[in-house]
């Protein structure tokens, strides 16, 4: 694994499409985007496009100012410019038949409204470490898995597979056809973690420390559970809450 080392720095010049012609011709080939960035000012057959094709292979579309777009310190973006991305995207039916058919028993971890790179880093070195086959993410309300994501993360996000989805409770409704259970973190819960069965088949949400997990997702999930506190503290901080839970579960299926 790669050496953690703090950055921060605009993204390569390298990473970047450029222009509204060119970022459709990167939809429609297929290529991998991290995001795109558009002028929330702009409009046209060229954007409509754009929108509708970044809906289909569900790239995040960041609307922002135009003073933003400047400074990539690129020209001639005409409002749009498109980051490559650095994490190769799988299918989540893809992942579970092979995590099935390779003799595993299933561990996802699904992330809900999680926008730091540094929890999502920290959460993804924990997975790795302890198992976990594959990071459900949604393509919206997420942080970038950009450069700095995968230095935090040690490298771990370039191992897992990462499965961005338009929809978490499509996603729930898929895991759960494929006999996956489905746990929620949920600190109000009445069931302790060393209670719950970690030995099935199962994938496990995490919500961001704001707002946690969105109701309508926790209302369909199978069960939830809370990390036992001795101490008397609102919450932990989502990476370290998740790497208390990701050892429980290698403990259960360790014994």
């Amino acid at each position: 694994m790669k050496k953690f080392r703090h950055q921060h720095s605009r993204p390569k010049k390298n990473t970047l499409i450029v222009g509204r012609v060119a970022v459709i011709k990167a939809l429609e080939e297929g290529k991998q985007l991290e995001r795109i960035y558009m002028q929330s000012t702009v409009h046209g057959e060229a954007i409509d496009s754009i929108k509708k094709l970044a809906t289909q292979f569900a790239v995040p579309i960041n609307k922002v100012p135009v003073e933003k777009l400047n400074n990539f310190n690129v020209f001639n973006h005409e409002g749009v410019i498109a980051q490559i991305s650095k994490i190769q995207y799988q299918d989540l039916q893809d992942v579970i038949s092979f995590v099935v058919e390779s003799g595993e028993t299933p561990l996802f971890l699904i992330l809900d409204g999680i926008t730091d790179i540094r929890n999502i880093g920290g959460i993804a070195r924990s997975a790795y470490a302890m198992g976990v086959q594959a990071i459900i993410i949604p393509d919206k309300g997420v942080g970038a898995l950009n450069e700095d994501a995968i230095l935090t993360s040690a490298g771990a996000l370039e191992q897992l597979a990462v499965c961005r989805v338009q929809s978490l409770m499509k996603a729930v409704d898929d895991l759960h056809l494929n006999g996956i259970k489905v746990y929620a973190s949920e600190m109000k819960a009445n069931t302790n973690l060393f209670e719950c069965n970690f030995t099935e088949p199962c994938a496990i949400v995490m919500g961001g420390e704001e707002k946690g997990i969105y109701p309508a997702l926790m209302k369909i999930c199978d069960e939830q559970f809370k990390i036992p506190m001795p101490g008397n503290f609102e919450s932990l901080n989502v990476s370290v809450a998740t790497g208390i839970i990701l050892y429980e579960v290698a403990r259960q299926r360790m014994n």
